[in-house]
């Protein structure tokens, strides 16, 4: 007498099939030694109900005008618990792995960013992984759904790749120590700014401009790159370094 599923929430409320012979007129269907409800007798071969709470393992038994069957296992499973989730943000396109731990995982099907779901792959009962999908910029909340139930109060954000309009000025000299404002998007969150491979230092100054300061370099047009956690931005030979005079 098979079960689907053969697992679900400590506070009840899973629905099961039962699967066997001999069931019609069913009158009780028990998990251990608790009455489920919503006992449905679909057919001679297959009754539908709704476990009540519980916990840890316990035999269901069906009960027809003709006794009560041989008990089947059913596993009470806990909520889960998630306590950290790794990278905290990506970008709004999705794609982005995400590593997720807690405790009662093992049962993960589901896990929300806001509004939009993805399949988690489990790892363990401890961890699971799952592939972010796309997603509106900003934070979201994290909900992971198991066979005992739903959990949430972790954050994901979703940020938006950057974009370089223009550098003021585009030249400088070679010795650096030049103040450049770049103009673009997806700025807030910049967290690297580099002069053909070396890093600036920088100021956020708005969603659409940071400030740089031009770090020593080879005469010539040099590559500009502003990175965040959804990617990067590159504009080609954008800034020039000028050498000095010579005499």
């Amino acid at each position: 007498m098979p079960i689907s599923p053969n697992q679900g929430s400590t506070g009840g409320g899973t629905t099961v099939t039962i699967t066997g012979t001999n069931l019609s007129g069913t009158t009780a269907v028990r998990f251990g030694n608790k009455s489920a409800t919503g006992v449905t007798n679909v057919s001679p071969t297959e009754v539908t109900a709704i476990s009540p709470s519980g916990s840890g393992t316990v035999g269901v038994t069906v009960t027809t005008p003709g006794g009560t069957s041989n008990p089947v296992s059913f596993f009470y499973v806990g909520a889960p618990f998630k306590q950290t989730i790794s990278p905290t943000g990506g970008s709004t396109a999705g794609g982005e792995t995400v590593t997720i731990n807690g405790t009662g995982l093992s049962s993960a099907t589901s896990v929300a960013f806001g509004a939009n779901s993805a399949t988690p792959a489990v790892v363990s009962d401890s961890q699971l992984t799952v592939v972010t999908p796309a997603g509106a910029a900003g934070p979201v909340g994290v909900t992971v759904t198991t066979a005992g139930g739903t959990n949430n109060g972790l954050t994901f954000t979703y940020v938006a790749d950057p974009t370089i309009t223009s550098l003021t000025p585009d030249s400088g000299p070679t010795s650096g120590g030049t103040a450049v404002t770049i103009a673009g998007t997806a700025l807030t969150t910049t967290d690297s700014v580099t002069f053909d491979g070396t890093p600036a230092p920088f100021t956020v100054l708005s969603d659409a401009s940071l400030s740089a300061v031009t770090p020593p370099g080879a005469a010539g047009a040099v590559d500009v790159v502003v990175s965040n956690d959804a990617g990067s931005a590159t504009a080609a030979d954008a800034y020039t370094y000028i050498a000095g005079p010579g005499i």
